[in-house]
């Protein structure tokens, strides 16, 4: 055979051999899920609760902060296991390589688009403080 002939024929099979189970798999082929959001407030839980996630699957996670004190969230643990798609502030979208935290100087929201990719107990928590309140568990599963 030739190549040409070779070639032809590798892309008519390839056409004809239905989409692989890995892609409906990842679950990025569907929409993303957005989360309950963590609002920072001064002396304010963070959440109502432990936020149960999954690998593989794409989430939205709003944060907010009211501007009543200058607030950070820290979770270099959780943002070393999660693939960050973009954080969206005030219409601005960024895409970083990784973050270890996000700190609010005044009132605002931003939105962390992730997939996690490995399972585990994660946390975001308020530094400096020691209160279960002043921070917010992700349990990943796989």
């Amino acid at each position: 055979m030739t190549a040409f002939r070779v070639s032809l024929l590798a892309v008519v099979l390839a056409m004809l051999m239905p989409p692989t189970l890995g892609w409906a798999q990842s679950g990025l082929v569907g929409r993303s899920t957005r989360l309950a959001p963590i609002e920072l407030s001064a002396g304010k839980p963070l959440a109502e609760g432990p936020y149960e996630i999954e690998t593989g699957k794409y989430y939205r996670l709003p944060i907010r902060a009211d501007g009543s004190q200058e607030l950070q969230l820290v979770g270099p643990e959780f943002f070393r296991n999660v693939w960050i798609n973009e954080v969206v502030i005030n219409k601005i979208e960024v895409r970083p390589l990784g973050l270890d935290s996000i700190e609010f100087d005044a009132e605002g929201e931003a939105v962390i688009s992730f997939v996690p990719i490995r399972p585990g107990r994660f946390e975001l928590r308020v530094p400096g403080t020691t209160a279960e309140s002043q921070r917010v568990v992700f349990n990943v599963k796989g």
